[in-house]
């Protein structure tokens, strides 16, 4: 035992000389390995940091309070809730009747001696140095100790007066406000000071604005009620702090009376799922990640550091090789003194240990230093604020571990082969001649083959991605296997090529050694690259045919639903003064009620109308759906497939512009803009026709339906009941647009005097724009801002066409892979200049011109690259078409689904394309082999140094 320390000692002494000895390729492999292990460190530190614990998410969610108490909306009936309160359900099942609705009276449910804090939040459009910016407004209490965590105080105070507010930091930016500056609401002539600016630990991006309970919401709304603008809703909860808290048990007793707690101990100690009665209940199951997606994000986890781990080892084994190779006269010595193989191993694993020693230092340090530096930047890109600086000190020792293990796994090889060497060879320097394995190659093939099966096996018969990715894998390794021997097949090219390239294939050749790993590095890097490409193009194909444009191409629509279409007119200016309008066609919607409704909104006195489909034209698979019934049920399966294929039945999937109703009102100019060349629809729309671009609209007598609903809180207490919505109808005489027309998700167009004349009362909607050019980056940010200052919900569009977002990741892939192999090749060359200078310095000798040296190495360099990128770009491949058959796969069965439940008409059969990035290979391919040989050609030297005469 003190023998093996002695040893063991003295090894890692002579490793650690040799490696200060040699800086520059200690640093080149301790950079390879600190570099991964610094990443793996930082994401460990920012996951583990960004996670918080119970008791922070509690403390930002309900301070101090020991509950939060809100009303289920359930009329007060008893109630079912999970733990956490986020899932609640009635307890009885109320079937095909009438579920319970409306408000319960929380106070009324709050025990006897609690504390009790109100929250309340809704919105308002709050004016600012711009305009008017739609904001939140929540009414708390702030300064309260119970509602400390919820609020983080950054500068001035919480409001004390109702006068008073307090403001988001994001909202002063966006608005241009400060602390002292006062602001109000649209139509509120009540003016308010903000006293101080404050974040929200959860969302550090929202703007919005806290006020005493009382003090804006409830004025405010009576306001906009009066003025018949439109407002949001009110939510409130109550925080609750109470003696001893709330038990599960209290829980369960306050749910009887409608109310839903979300309770501190319970969440601090959360019941079993056996003692929750929602999760017994059919559909409310609790749904955590089971242990096989458990197993399959480890799998997963586990195969990327794996991965990264063999890159790095492909990379660092050459360098330990060529170290042993330029220390083989020491390692003779060692062997001439009575050193054993043992003692040679062990000094050439001890620069592995040494090297990934301080990798893993290096890396652990820089990642704690990084990322405590970093982790202001961090929030702001994830929007909140993390918990507390969290460093798992045994996560940590187990990265640091892998920089060790994958340095000592990269010495192994080199260690094996240098203690094999003669003590005669090492002290001359002789290499002496080494046959290739003969079994590698062979356990390669048979990879190859068995993980091409398996990937063919799981992308045609099974719909597992698993079983591809690890065919794909299995078959990739066997490549890597390979390599050594296809690298000879490769040299055998050498003879038709000039000098130089002919020199360097010669050289990678021989020494396959570092050729090997430094091609098959390459060759890793770039089969990844393939395969994502592979599938991101072809998913970029898919969803190219899959894209459904809501407007011509360049058009604009500017559209506002609000307070009765006021400040339209003013949108249209504005797109006309900052975009290149060509044609302006305006656009109103059918009015029903009093003014100043929004489309469909719950208030007495508001209502809206629908387009009424005829009987004979609903389709058979869903007529009767609204009334509880299943109709789809009395349809065998080969129906369901036939009726798939009925007109009834087909779904205008185009998308695009949608008008609250179905009714759009406007002139003939909607068609110009919209590229509708039918001349009959022009005509039609003149003589005072619906336009139809339904068939299902027009019954038999070629007239629409429109039904106008006068009340929509009758109509919805109608529909609950089962009854029909009472209304007037209108029958309309209409005009069918042929197929071929695309509306844009328009359904029927109407003109203005045919509205006047049907007794419809219109409203301005806004208007669709044709331009002469696409409109630019900076005139779109000049109309958002001219929009934000007239303050109304625009919905502004302009059609862009399809945008292939995944370019960006191609070009970052190919980029990725390009440095990888230019890095790789640029190791292997560099080791390829140390191992061979000898024959650098015979070649000067015999005449060889300075210039041979330059281009010995660029076609060094070059060759790896090559043979790298050619074999990766043919792994590649292999993975991205077993991907995509298996969706293909899992895509038919869905729409077969479909097809068997009476829902196939509702979407198409799927198209899974299976596209090659040529652009990206022959960049690959091309580019990066010529690019790695020219950089290593202009970064050599073309005079060596003198070197003294070798001791013999």
């Amino acid at each position: 035992m003190n023998n093996w320390f002695h040893s063991w000692r003295a090894a890692i002494r002579i490793a650690r000389r040799d490696a200060w000895r040699y800086k520059g390729r200690s640093f080149l492999v301790l950079a390879m390995i600190a570099l991964p292990i610094l990443g793996v460190s930082a994401a460990d530190l920012t996951l583990r940091s960004s996670e918080l614990s119970t008791e922070e998410k509690l403390d930002r969610m309900m301070g101090a309070a020991d509950a939060r108490f809100n009303d289920a909306g359930a009329g007060g009936v008893p109630i079912l809730q999970s733990p956490d309160g986020e899932m609640h359900t009635p307890a009885k099942d109320y079937g095909d009747t009438v579920w319970p609705s409306g408000s319960t009276d929380v106070t009324k449910t709050l025990p006897a001696g609690a504390t009790v804090l109100t929250d309340s939040s809704g919105s308002a459009k709050l004016t600012t140095t711009h305009g008017l910016l739609q904001t939140e407004v929540r009414e708390l209490k702030a300064a309260d100790p119970m509602a400390r965590g919820i609020l983080t105080l950054l500068e001035g105070r919480f409001p004390e007066k109702a006068d008073e507010v307090a403001a988001t930091t994001h909202f002063l930016e966006s608005s241009g406000l400060s602390v002292g500056s006062t602001l109000s609401a649209r139509g509120y002539d009540r003016t308010y000071r903000i006293v101080g600016s404050y974040e929200l630990p959860n969302d550090l991006k929202a703007d919005q604005v806290n006020a005493l309970p009382g003090a804006f919401l409830a004025p405010y709304a009576k306001v906009a009620e009066k003025a018949g603008m439109a407002r949001g809703g009110v939510s409130t909860v109550h925080l609750v702090k109470a003696p001893g808290g709330f038990t599960w048990n209290t829980v369960q007793q306050i749910n009887t009376k409608g109310v839903v707690v979300t309770s501190r101990a319970v969440l601090m100690n959360p019941p079993a799922d056996s003692e929750v009665p929602l999760y017994q209940k059919d559909g409310w199951a609790n749904f955590e990640s089971s242990a096989g997606a458990e197993a399959a994000e480890l799998a997963a986890v586990g195969t990327v550091v794996g991965l990264a781990m063999l890159e790095i080892c492909l990379l660092a084994g050459p360098a330990f090789a060529v170290g042993a190779r330029r220390s083989r006269r020491q390692l003779g010595l060692v062997g001439a003194n009575g050193g054993d193989r043992r003692h040679i191993r062990a000094i050439v694993l001890g620069g592995g240990l040494v090297i990934g020693v301080a990798a893993a230092v290096t890396g652990t340090v820089l990642a704690l230093i990084l990322t405590f530096l970093l982790q202001p930047v961090l929030e702001d890109a994830f929007g909140q604020r993390f918990g507390s600086f969290d460093v798992r000190p045994l996560e940590l020792l187990a990265i640091a571990l892998l920089a060790v293990l994958t340095g000592l796994l990269a010495a192994i090889v080199p260690a094996v082969t240098a203690s094999r060497q003669t003590v005669l060879a090492s002290l001359t320097g002789r290499r002496g001649v080494r046959r290739s394995s003969r079994v590698l190659p062979l356990i390669g093939l048979t990879a190859l083959l068995l993980g091409a099966a398996i990937a063919l096996y799981g992308s045609v018969v099974s719909d597992q991605f698993a079983i591809v990715a690890g065919g794909s894998a299995l078959a990739e390794l066997g490549v890597v296997a390979m390599t050594p021997a296809l690298v000879g097949l490769f040299g055998r090219a050498g003879r038709w090529l000039p000098l130089s390239p002919r020199l360097a294939l010669r050289d990678a050749v021989r020494n396959r050694g570092r050729t090997a790993p430094a091609v098959a590095a390459v060759l890793a890097a770039v089969a990844g690259t393939v395969a994502v490409s592979t599938y991101a193009a072809s998913t970029e194909a898919q969803e190219r045919a899959e894209y459904r444009a809501s407007l011509p191409h360049g058009a604009v629509a500017a559209l506002v639903v609000e307070e009765g279409g006021r400040d339209v007119p003013a949108v249209r200016d504005a797109v006309q003064r900052h975009l290149p309008v060509d044609t302006r066609a305006d656009v109103d919607r059918v009015q029903v009620g009093r003014a100043g409704c929004s489309p469909h909104e719950e208030s007495p006195g508001c209502g809206t109308y629908e387009i009424v489909i005829p009987r004979a034209n609903e389709c058979p698979l869903w007529s009767g759906s609204d009334r509880g019934e299943d109709p789809a049920a009395k349809f065998t399966k080969e129906q369901r497939r036939k009726l798939a294929d009925d007109w009834r039945c087909k779904q205008n999937d185009e998308g695009g512009i949608y008008v609250d109703g179905g009714l759009m009102v406007g002139d003939a100019t909607i068609l110009k803009v919209l590229g509708i060349k039918d001349p009959g629809a022009e005509k039609a729309l003149a003589e005072g026709k619906v336009i139809s671009f339904a068939k299902a609209q027009v019954d038999q007598n070629g007239k629409v339906g429109v039904k106008l609903i006068t009340d929509t809180v009758k109509a919805n207490q109608a529909l609950q009941e089962g009854k029909p919505a009472p209304g007037e109808m209108k029958a309309l005489p209409a005009y069918l647009v042929p197929d071929e027309e695309k509306s844009y998700g328009v359904q029927a167009l109407l003109s203005p005097a045919a509205a006047k004349a049907a007794g419809l009362t219109t409203v301005p909607m806004g208007s669709l724009f044709s331009t002469d050019t696409m409109p630019s980056t900076e005139q779109r940010q000049k109309l958002d801002g001219e929009i934000s200052k007239i303050g109304s919900d625009v919905e502004l569009r302009v059609e862009d066409g399809f945008v292939n977002d995944s370019s960006i990741v191609l070009l970052s892939l190919a980029v990725f892979a390009g440095l990888v192999t230019i890095g790789a090749a640029g190791i292997a060359t560099g080791l390829a200049q140390a191992d061979a200078e000898a024959d650098l310095k015979t070649l000067s000798a015999v005449g060889a011109p300075p210039r041979v040296r330059r281009t010995l190495s660029g076609f060094q360099c070059g060759v790896v690259a090559a043979m790298g990128v050619v074999l990766g770009s043919a792994a590649g491949v292999l993975p991205a078409i077993g991907l995509r058959l298996t969706e293909e796969r899992q895509q038919l069965r869905f729409y077969q689904q479909a097809l068997d439940e009476g829902w196939g008409a509702m979407s198409s059969p799927p198209y899974v394309p299976v596209v090659v990035p040529w652009e990206t290979l022959v960049g690959l391919l091309v580019v990066v082999p010529i690019g790695a040989a020219l950089l290593a050609a202009l970064v050599t030297r073309s005079r060596g140094a003198l070197a003294r005469r070798a001791a013999i």
